[in-house]
């Protein structure tokens, strides 16, 4: 795996997790593992990857808490990898990519599948960034402002 610079460190909370989520293959194996894919083989299987580098990113994923390792669910010698809080928190991003895609994509005919509610069948809206008020938010509606630093209390 090449080195690259690390972002974890960066102010921007875009690029600290770009440290964690960054390549296309990290985000894929996520995606494999929210619709239930487990085990290494499956992995390489869903995604065709050669085995040294969905060992680095699997130990990747594991390492930034996003996947865990547990006992194989059948009682069998293998482990399994199984998304953490923190691996489940990445739904919206991956659903704002598809989404992306389904809008400016060249070709969206050509993709295969269109992601719907389990329980109605009917697709997913459109994800929508509101204000805590509920108005619909543009970019052009939004600013970033410096985080508030938090009071250190007196000793006394």
């Amino acid at each position: 795996m090449v080195k690259r610079t690390s972002f974890a460190g960066d102010a921007c909370p875009i690029a600290r997790s770009l440290d964690a989520l960054g390549d296309w293959w990290s985000l894929l194996i996520i995606r494999e593992a929210l619709f239930g894919v487990r085990r290494f083989g499956e992995f390489q299987n869903k995604l065709g990857m050669a085995k040294n580098i969905l060992a680095a990113r699997l130990r990747s994923l594991v390492d930034h808490g996003i996947l865990e390792t547990a006992p194989a669910s059948d009682g069998s010698a293998y482990q399994e990898y199984v998304l953490t809080p923190k691996g489940r928190g990445t739904f919206p991003i991956l659903v704002a990519l598809r989404q992306w895609s389904e809008e400016f994509d060249d070709r969206p005919e050509e993709i295969a599948t269109i992601l719907v509610d389990r329980e109605k069948g009917r697709p997913v809206k459109k994800l929508e960034m509101r204000a805590a008020d509920g108005r619909l938010l543009s970019p052009a509606d939004t600013t970033l402002k410096p985080r508030p630093t938090p009071r250190r209390r007196s000793a006394r």
